[in-house]
């Protein structure tokens, strides 16, 4: 007797995914990639399908099973947009839904503004991007939102908020850190609020791992933020951002509350963006090998007093929390030099290969000095409380030959 073929459908991996899901070449005209579409507006092909459209924008209705639903605005929606939001959705375990941002800040900004209203509390682990904190506190502690900082790494202070905070809403976890790679365990946050009876919403900014070694979903978050400029683009030369949800209607939300602020990534970037992601996964292994090797050259090295770095872990619950949850250490490292804000100065002005400049994730190396660039919003009592002194400088790997790379980190740390 035969075997009978399976009937389950054949899924294909997501590196095939992200280059053939959500895009058709008859819709353009038999392009083998995507084209740009620069439109701000649509033509319907019925006054009955406007009405639907609209019906359906304005939350009157949802979409049947396989709807195709035309479209209306380019503030609300456009073809890049949902090509781009299609193809990322297989990088990241478990999402089922994403929405494209015209910057990591503005899909950090829509996640509060659509979750959270005056009287509600945010939970975030400290040390965060200095852009966010600086949202949390200067505009978004003034309508009324409260803000609960937890030491990042800390388990047992996390949960407790989690559990105790009563008017919690969201909880926003940034793991590794920025600048410090403190680690924070996601899948004890989700347990803390999946316990509850009002369960907040567990988001993580995946920026720094993913989604090639972390991948926050699957460890029972809500929703997975990305500025993706940095890693997801990989060239420094475009802004966006992205969220991706297990839940549809999350994401459905966030598009709402987008297409009110019109901060939906425009079509060339969205186009670029989209064009970038197959190369994603390659990108992050060879910055993350790289970023290995030098840690491993200059671990030692006398001028540095404290290097941060997952594979230098010395911490047994930074170590239990790194190996439960993420595969390789990233491209990413800081490390803290004897002599102060001046020896930090003196280290980067020095380096002749990786460049003094702000944002990471780039495929060229960038240095900068968290204290008084990425993080200076920050009080002199909030950078010592997060463990972002003077003396730490920021190092963001890209795909130079790593050789190089050490020669030039090395003779700028032997000058000082």
């Amino acid at each position: 007797m035969k075997n009978q073929e399976s009937k389950t459908p054949y899924i294909v991996r997501p590196q095939t995914a992200v280059l053939t899901r959500g895009f058709n070449p008859e819709l353009s005209a038999g392009s083998a990639r995507p084209a740009v579409f620069r439109s701000s507006t649509y033509v319907f092909s019925s006054p009955e399908s406007a009405e639907r459209a609209f019906e359906i924008a304005l939350g009157k209705s949802k979409p049947a099973e396989n709807e195709s639903v035309e479209l209306i605005y380019a503030r609300l929606s456009h073809p890049n947009a949902e090509i781009a939001e299609d193809q990322i959705v297989p990088l990241e375990p478990g999402a089922r839904s994403a929405a494209v941002f015209n910057s990591g800040m503005a899909a950090i900004s829509t996640l509060c503004f659509a979750f959270c209203k005056p009287g509600d509390a945010i939970i975030y682990t400290n040390p965060l991007y200095g852009g966010t904190h600086h949202l949390l506190h200067q505009m978004l502690a003034p309508l009324g939102i409260e803000n609960v900082a937890v030491p990042a790494g800390d388990t047992t202070a996390l949960t407790e908020a989690i559990t105790r905070t009563a008017n919690a809403r969201l909880v926003f976890i940034e793991t590794p850190a920025n600048p410090t790679l403190r680690m924070s365990d996601i899948r004890a946050a989700a347990k803390a609020a999946h316990d509850r009876t009002h369960s907040p919403l567990i988001a993580v900014d995946n920026t720094l791992m993913g989604p090639a070694f972390q991948h926050p979903l699957a460890l029972g978050a809500d929703l997975v933020v990305y500025s993706a400029t940095k890693y997801l683009a990989g060239f420094s030369d475009m802004l966006g951002g992205v969220i991706l949800g297990k839940d549809p209607e999350l994401i459905e939300a966030l598009r709402g509350i987008r297409a009110m602020l019109g901060n939906i990534l425009q079509p060339d970037e969205s186009w670029l963006l989209d064009s970038r992601l197959p190369t994603v996964l390659f990108r992050m292994h060879r910055q993350s090998k790289n970023a290995q090797h030098i840690v491993d050259a200059l671990a030692g090295h006398p001028g540095i007093c404290t290097f941060h770095y997952p594979s230098l872990f010395d911490e047994p619950e930074q170590k239990r929390i790194r190996d439960a949850q993420c595969r390789y250490g990233g491209a990413l490292f800081s490390f803290e030099l004897h002599g102060g804000k001046r020896a930090a100065f003196d280290f980067l002005r020095r380096l002749t290969i990786a460049r003094n400049a702000v944002s990471l994730g780039g495929v060229e190396s960038l240095a900068c000095h968290p204290a008084t660039t990425t993080h200076s919003e920050m009080t002199a009592d909030e950078l010592r409380g997060c463990g972002v002194s003077d003396r730490l400088v920021r190092i963001s790997v890209g795909v130079e030959d790593w050789r190089d790379l050490l020669k030039d980190l090395r003779q700028s740390l032997d000058a000082i």
